[in-house]
């Protein structure tokens, strides 16, 4: 069954999602799953979903380069 062929929950329906392919927040099915990040509970978390997983990545970054001594 394709990403496409699946049925919509309700929580699909009123989940916010960050579109990497369009660069803006969608409600609900959109972009398939693989271009997307979320879902969110409201709008404001998927609006700045890019900018934590930004942050999330630099982080894990720091972390990797003193794990692996400097």
């Amino acid at each position: 069954m394709s990403e496409q062929d699946r049925p919509v929950s309700d929580e699909q329906e009123t989940a916010y999602w960050w579109s990497l392919v369009h660069h803006r927040v969608e409600q609900g099915p959109g972009s398939p799953d693989s271009e997307r990040l979320g879902p969110y509970k409201t709008y404001a978390e998927a609006e700045t979903a890019l900018d934590r997983t930004r942050k999330r990545s630099e982080a894990w970054d720091e972390q990797d380069r003193e794990w692996n001594g400097g």
